[in-house]
């Protein structure tokens, strides 16, 4: 072999050489027998934490803007409007029961000075003077019970008096006209307007007579006034206890004795119209409002009227239901 032969044949061994080398091997080093794992290079000293920079100064308070302040003073507006607003109805719900406590005291006292009735002044004369005359003969007029006198004489719409043991109801009765019926829903006994108005019965219903149902309305006042306290008779305890009131006429004494307390809705066509019976054209129609009132009552007294027993009905306002109204229903019993 040549010297030229020769140079070529290492040309190609060196390539082949340089090859080998280049091409991965399976562990991950170079060409030809695995290498021995580097060592790791030491890592570098952690850097020391930056020190926190001192907080800006803080930036001044930025102005409210206007509508902040518009909102506050409405807010305030309102407030003082409505705190207004309760305290003016407290100081007239208190003028209000002063005066009818006035009333109250009035009586009580009447009771206790002066003879049990006093004949008001006549109209007419108590006998016919010619016998065979065929006009009706005149009679006295009735004698109102002395306690209510001067009541009577305040106003001359006063039929009665109601008294509830165990609530605020010490109550002049009265009763306006047909055409006026509701006068006396914001009026009180003097004629003023009045949030409380007063207790009054049903336009067409007689007190006197009376009709075998007489209905008597008042507000359920939220302090108690009026017919307020009527909802205390839900609970059948309270009932056993104050089960007896008084509703006198202002000719006569009369107790009641309560047989049933329901709720109804006034809605029309929704509820039970307790208001509208009045005298029943047969026992047939007044055995069945007993027994309509007896099945919506909040508990069973025991007690059935009978067709000839003359009711009443205590009829206020009620809450849980649309338009409701909470009715104590009462069969006189002297």
């Amino acid at each position: 072999m040549d010297e030229q032969e020769m140079e070529s044949t290492e040309e190609i061994l060196e390539q082949i050489i340089e090859e080998f080398h280049d091409e991965p091997s399976p562990e991950g080093g170079e060409g030809g027998a695995p290498e021995a794992a580097a060592a790791p290079e030491p890592a570098e000293p952690p850097e020391e934490p930056e020190e926190p920079e001192a907080p800006a100064a803080a930036a001044p308070a930025k102005r409210r803007p206007w509508l902040y302040y518009t909102l506050i003073a409405i807010f305030s507006a309102v407030f003082l409007c409505c705190a207004v607003y309760i305290g003016s109805y407290l100081v007239e719900i208190y003028q209000a029961a002063k005066k009818y406590d006035e009333l109250a005291s009035m009586v009580q006292q009447a009771r206790e000075t002066q003879p049990s009735e006093t004949v008001l002044p006549t109209f007419g004369t108590a006998t016919n003077p010619d016998p065979d005359s065929t006009e009706p003969e005149e009679t006295d007029p009735p004698t109102i019970l002395a306690e209510y006198q001067a009541i009577y004489e305040l106003n001359n719409d006063l039929v009665g008096w109601i008294t509830v043991p165990g609530t605020k109801v010490n109550y002049p009765v009265l009763q306006s006209s047909v055409e006026n019926k509701d006068y006396y829903l914001y009026r009180d006994i003097y004629g003023d307007d009045s949030r409380m108005g007063a207790i009054y019965v049903r336009e067409t219903c007689d007190v006197f007579t009376p009709s075998d149902n007489v209905t008597i309305y008042g507000h359920c006042m939220k302090t108690g006034e009026m017919f307020g306290n009527l909802s205390s008779f839900t609970s059948k305890s309270f009932w056993e206890k104050y089960q007896y009131i008084t509703f006198d006429t202002i000719y006569e004494h009369h107790t009641y004795q309560i047989f049933a307390v329901f709720k109804t809705s006034a809605n029309l066509d929704e509820g039970f119209a307790y208001h509208q019976f009045e005298n029943a054209a047969n026992a047939e129609e007044f055995d069945a409002f007993v027994a309509k009132v007896k099945e919506l009552s909040y508990y069973d007294t025991g007690i059935t009227p009978v067709y000839g027993d003359k009711l009443i009905c205590l009829s206020t306002c009620e809450y849980t239901l649309d338009n409701g109204r909470l009715v104590v229903v009462a069969v006189r019993v002297s």
